[in-house]
């Protein structure tokens, strides 16, 4: 009986070809974007924290349910940081086990992150003060969803994708529209078209994602 060779070549260029789209398949795969880790965390984080911000915190400075003066922006900022971690942690592994510049992609973005909040975070803290009360819960906002809304831009550019690029766009106008229309509004379109999207989004493309893999 003949032995196989399974590092034999492949016996036709159709297998070769084959073969190549098998493991580009692969590769992809492996750097593919995560889109419930992407945008789930950060649609859950806005629709429940700028929704309670809403409700305490209203258009006119009306209070829809008496919640804790503290409750709304705590519960905000604790979300945000899980999601923002989540971010970090996905984008450093998106392609481990892939050398060269797919890897680096993944870990400076992820980093990007961190360092963007941070940098954002001190600047505003340092000005905030000097703003009515409203407008220091408005300033803290829309610059947070603004910093969101640019990483998303400058990941459509990194993993060139189309859907991040859209949402970066969409977080952008609606973040705008918000500052416009002032504090309570910009809570209420950031919890339903922000945070809302974000989960839609997110659960739309995984669930195109599971097909496209069958």
């Amino acid at each position: 009986m003949t032995p196989v060779d399974d590092d034999a070549p492949p016996a036709s260029p159709a297998e070769s070809l084959a073969l190549i789209r098998q493991e580009q398949a692969a590769v992809a795969d492996t750097v593919a974007i995560n889109p419930l880790a992407y945008y789930l965390p950060w649609g859950v984080a806005w629709l429940i924290g700028y929704g309670l911000l809403f409700l305490r915190y209203g258009p006119g400075g009306r209070i829809f349910v008496p919640l804790p003066d503290w409750l709304p922006l705590v519960t905000l900022f604790a979300l945000m940081v899980l999601a923002m971690t989540s971010t970090m942690v996905v984008s450093a592994r998106r392609g481990r086990g892939v050398q060269g510049r797919s890897s680096w992609q993944g870990t400076a973005y992820g980093l990007a992150w961190f360092l963007a909040f941070a940098g954002v975070g001190s600047t505003t803290g340092r000005f905030v003060r000097y703003l009515p009360a409203d407008e220091q819960g408005l300033l803290w906002a829309c610059v947070s969803v603004g910093t969101v809304a640019v990483m998303y831009l400058a990941g459509s550019a990194i993993w060139l994708s189309r859907d991040m690029f859209v949402l970066g766009a969409w977080l952008t106008v609606i973040n705008i529209a918000g500052v416009a229309l002032g504090p309570g509004w910009h809570s209420l379109l950031i919890s339903a078209g922000g945070g809302g999207g974000l989960i839609a989004l997110g659960l739309t493309l995984a669930m195109r994602e599971r097909r496209r893999r069958g």
